[in-house]
């Protein structure tokens, strides 16, 4: 979705995932008059939202006074092409979906469900946040996340090596050493 589109102009999709889940607070802020304001300002030119199993639709729109071309989907086989042809990714705090966009060397936005009652998927994000691999908001935050983050301070995600545990595990094994 890079590229020229209409009119020559270069375009920017961010596209929204809410996995198989069913998170409409996330759906509901994206679609809002205002994250599309403040992504239409940041030079983002579409937005492609995947709402899963929520109620909430999104508004399609295509029209010229409309800040983005916006779209939605339920699911897909499967979202890789859409990550690869974002420029920005807001994403619920799925660990697949988080690594399988980090891994792309996408900018991210990890906006954390709430309403889920264990919610260990935002300490996960909290910590990703920390080191800088992302930005982290909840769905009341998101404009202001949109409007603040600097996509420079962030740090690429370098995926562990499995070396150290495969090692160990041989070794408990009574398997020799390499």
């Amino acid at each position: 979705m890079d590229g020229a589109g209409n009119g020559g102009r270069i375009r920017k999709m961010v596209f929204v995932t809410v996995g198989t889940t069913c998170f409409d607070a996330l759906v509901k802020a994206a679609d809002s008059r205002q994250v599309k304001e403040a992504l239409s300002k940041r030079g983002y030119t579409d937005l492609m939202i995947q709402m899963g199993r929520g109620s909430y639709v999104p508004s399609k729109v295509s029209e010229e006074d409309e800040p983005l071309t916006v779209d939605y989907f339920a699911f897909s086989p499967s979202i890789a092409d859409y990550l690869k042809s974002a420029s920005l990714i807001i994403s619920h705090a799925g660990s697949g979906s988080i690594f399988e966009t980090l891994q792309l060397g996408k900018s991210l936005i990890v906006v954390v469900n709430e309403d889920l009652m264990d919610n260990h998927q935002s300490e996960l994000a909290e910590e990703l946040a920390e080191r800088k691999h992302l930005f982290y908001a909840r769905p009341q935050m998101l404009q202001q996340t949109i409007e603040t983050m600097d996509l420079e301070t962030l740090v690429p995600y370098v995926p562990g090596s499995p070396k150290p545990v495969v090692d160990l595990i041989n070794k408990f094994l009574g398997f020799p050493a390499d």
